[in-house]
């Protein structure tokens, strides 16, 4: 079974720095991220101390995913270039302590942000990482060539979270910073396929590329495109948006538009003429389109509270 495979492996003189490769740091980068942002825009302020400790939570709630999702993975991870060092199937980490350290953060980290926010936190935290290893890393992962799609909803709820640490709450605002991240990221990992594609037909995970193949993989990615861009504007139209996220908003989808068009017009002699170019700046693009995104609800937040209304 997955995860059980490598559970006779001795591990070699593990250190601390292991352990916080089983967090997976860059994705729960991503999440505390969005999930501040998600908390400071919201409309009601939280008290600091409350706020860095909630914020704290959903790292620990990230992290643990993280943990959970290599000890299940372990054995497709070790047939994948980009993943084979990892931790556990590097044999540094026993697949045992993987599961304990995410199943101790799990419990952790939901129970301390259910008392220190509220029980709607607590409860979507909760959610975020039985969705992500039971649902999509359990489930959906080595099943359908769906499940960046659905899967992609774990990595959408952390704002929504941090907006209920502040609010206790949801709101249409906190559902459309869902959207955006939840729209964003089909195409963001199929422009990441589109030039790994071998490692993941060798792990016999079906992803899009393996499953339906490279050419309809770029219509794809431009469909989600096309429906990324209103998701994207419409959060512009509430509350926590403004001229300037639209502004911004604006410069990022026209860019995105031209990097996702440019993949779906090539060749596959093209793409592999000049080493998937278009592919891996258009997945260099999504990094900062997201990024860009959250920092302009920032921007906005930030003008609300000098007294410019926005709208």
């Amino acid at each position: 079974m997955a995860g059980r495979g490598l559970s006779r492996t001795v591990p070699a003189h593990a250190r601390p720095g292991d352990y916080i490769v089983l967090l997976k740091p860059r994705v729960m980068s991503l999440v505390v991220f969005t999930a501040l942002v998600g908390l400071l825009v919201a409309p009601v302020s939280m008290n600091p101390i409350r706020a860095v400790i909630s914020i704290l939570c959903i790292a620990l709630g990230g992290g643990a995913s993280g943990a959970l999702n290599m000890w299940w993975d372990a054995d497709i991870d070790a047939q994948m270039r980009r993943t084979a060092n990892r931790p556990i199937p590097a044999g540094r980490v026993a697949p045992h302590e993987a599961l304990v350290l995410g199943l101790v953060l799990s419990v952790l980290s939901v129970g301390v942000l259910s008392v220190v926010a509220n029980l709607v936190a607590g409860a979507l935290l909760a959610f975020t990482i039985f969705f992500y290893v039971a649902i999509y890393s359990v489930l959906l992962k080595r099943a359908t060539p769906q499940n960046i799609v659905i899967g992609g909803a774990s990595g959408a709820l952390p704002p929504m979270i941090g907006w209920a640490c502040a609010t206790g709450g949801i709101a249409p605002e906190s559902l459309l910073m869902f959207a955006l991240i939840f729209m964003w990221t089909p195409p963001h990992f199929w422009a990441l396929a589109l030039f790994v594609k071998s490692d993941y037909g060798r792990a016999g995970i079906p992803m899009l590329t393996e499953t339906h193949g490279r050419p309809a993989t770029r219509r794809h990615i431009l469909a989600y495109t096309l429906l990324l861009i209103p998701t994207s504007l419409a959060l512009g139209l509430t509350s926590i948006g403004g001229p300037v996220y639209l502004a911004v908003a604006g410069v990022l989808n026209l860019r995105f538009l031209l990097g996702a068009w440019a993949v779906f017009r090539r060749t596959e002699e093209q793409a592999e003429a000049d080493s998937q170019r278009a592919e891996r700046r258009l997945f260099r693009l999504s990094l900062s389109y997201l990024f860009l995104h959250f920092c302009a609800l920032l921007a906005e937040a930030l003008l609300h509270a000098q007294g410019f209304s926005g709208w």
